[in-house]
């Protein structure tokens, strides 16, 4: 195994750094103060003007689309530390780079299996940063950890496919760039399980998409938005679909490979940047006569945390090695590992941080309580951590079963 990062990654990773120090840190108080202009104003959804400066500056210095192999010619191991220093800023670095989710999964999807035609028309623009996308699989009425249960249905009749049923927690939609949502769903009901699903591209201005509203986390409001749809009776071409009829589950499966490393090194970095925080911290507040970081329980909250992220960093690069070298069918238990781990981790590492600055960790003050109510979404997200210790166990459990006579 070898985790090393190559020359250009290592290259990467310095200019990144630098880009953080002089450029995404000293902005993120500018963000605030313009998020908090617009939302007064009626539009707590669209971009602050600092995020479009700071991606002229990522173009310029070489730090954009690094997370595609096909454009940037990075491995997955490569970019997983680049993904961990950007989630250091998870509101503003990610899209400066043009690294954030949901969009990276579905270039990455669109990259796999769109047509040259849907791949002109979508993709290309992504890649500039021109505009959003998002991807509609979770449904308010059903377990959607189950792709069985979806009940949205995408009705092929003739040269249409009419999209009808209701999504929700589909992040990016209610930002007014947002122009393509992914759809998945049912597309033949009577086909086996994992043929059932297909996924057509809708235009988010076609007749019969309603955004209903943009759900909080924990009563925050993230400037893309996590939207609740309706699709009315949708009609698109069937030159719409996304990969064949029935390779829905699939192709899902193909786009959160990658993208989990991702979500999970972001998820390090954020929790590094609050650690960081508690020592810092802790060395400068005094309780009964004594620094914090002299107290023991003090002591032993900061060396739980730098043991449980270093830990959970060799795995998930440990699962980056593996999605290099066999590819992300044969690594689909280490994939739910990190899935699993690192949401957890992060969660706690953030949660001694908070317990560290005591009332100011649970203010607004520092961005410790917003870290925490998103962190704690990625335990849910892209499948809830019972699911994927339900996958790893599946796995090792086929390692001592009978073999058929």
């Amino acid at each position: 195994m070898d985790f090393a990062a190559s020359p250009r990654s290592t290259e990467l990773a310095l200019a990144l750094r630098d880009f953080l120090a002089e450029s995404v840190l000293p902005a993120e108080a500018v963000y605030a103060e313009q998020r908090a202009a617009l939302a007064a104003a009626g539009s707590a959804h669209h971009l602050p003007p600092v995020v479009e400066e700071l991606k002229e500056l990522a173009r310029a210095a070489g730090l954009w689309n690094l997370f595609l192999p096909q454009v940037s010619g990075l491995s997955v191991v490569d970019y997983a530390p680049l993904a961990e220093l950007t989630g250091r800023s998870p509101s503003l670095a990610p899209e400066a780079l043009n690294c954030s989710a949901p969009d990276t999964g579905n270039m990455e999807l669109l990259a796999l299996a769109a047509t040259p035609a849907q791949q002109e028309r979508w993709l290309a623009p992504l890649l500039q940063g021109q505009t959003r996308s998002a991807f509609a699989m979770t449904e308010p009425a059903v377990a959607s950890s189950d792709p069985r249960s979806l009940r949205t249905t995408l009705r092929v009749d003739g040269d249409r496919v009419v999209v009808s049923g209701r999504k929700w927690w589909v992040t990016g939609l209610a930002d007014p760039r947002c122009s393509l949502v992914i759809v998945l769903g049912v597309s033949d009901g009577d086909a086996e399980p994992y043929r059932r699903l297909s996924m057509v591209l809708v235009p988010v201005d076609t007749p019969g998409v309603e955004v209903v509203r943009s759900l909080p986390v924990f009563g925050y409001h993230d400037q893309p938005g996590h939207a609740e749809v309706v699709f009315h009776d949708v009609e698109v071409p069937t030159s719409a679909l996304l990969g064949g009829r029935g390779d829905g589950f699939r192709l899902a499966q193909e786009r959160l490979g990658p993208g989990r490393v991702h979500h999970c090194m972001r998820s390090l970095g954020t929790a590094e940047r609050a650690l960081e925080m508690a020592c810092q911290r802790a060395l400068e507040r005094h309780a009964f006569g004594a620094r914090l970081a002299d107290h023991g329980v003090v002591a032993e909250q900061i060396a739980t945390s730098r043991l449980e992220l270093d830990q959970a960093r060799l795995l998930v690069l440990h699962t980056a090695w593996l999605l290099d070298t066999v590819g992300a069918a044969a690594a689909r238990a280490q994939v739910a590992a990190i899935k699993a781990v690192v949401p957890s981790v992060a969660c706690r590492v953030v949660d001694r941080a908070i317990q560290i600055h005591g009332g100011l960790g649970v203010s607004d003050d520092t961005p410790l309580a917003a870290w925490y109510a998103g962190l704690r979404t990625l335990r849910i997200a892209d499948g809830p951590d019972e699911v994927h210790l339900r996958s790893v166990a599946r796995a090792e459990l086929r390692r001592y079963a009978p073999s058929p006579a």
